[in-house]
């Protein structure tokens, strides 16, 4: 019974990192990325991709908890993590 309880608890707190500082990390890229990549003024992309990112954080957050594992959780964040990455070293970064 308690491997099992304890088992649960890892695999929470390791959902919990993915989600929070995962998050964070997709976000801040994902801001990052939409402000390059975005056309119009830079005002406008900077506040258009900032916005979005109030609704990428949640999303991520989801997704963390709604995967069967937490290895499914962090490989999703680290895919997009790093898909994202590119996507911003490639547009010149800041």
């Amino acid at each position: 019974m308690i491997p099992i309880l304890m088992n649960r608890r890892l695999g929470v707190a390791s959902r919990t990192l993915a989600a929070i500082g995962g998050g964070y990390a997709v976000t801040s890229l994902a801001v990052t990325a939409l402000a390059l990549t975005l056309p119009g003024r830079e005002v406008d992309r900077v506040v258009a991709a900032t916005l979005s990112g109030l609704a990428i954080f949640p999303c991520i957050v989801m997704w963390s908890f709604a995967t069967r594992t937490a290895l499914r959780a962090w490989l999703g964040v680290l895919a997009v993590a790093l898909a994202l990455g590119a996507v911003v070293w490639l547009g010149g970064g800041l």
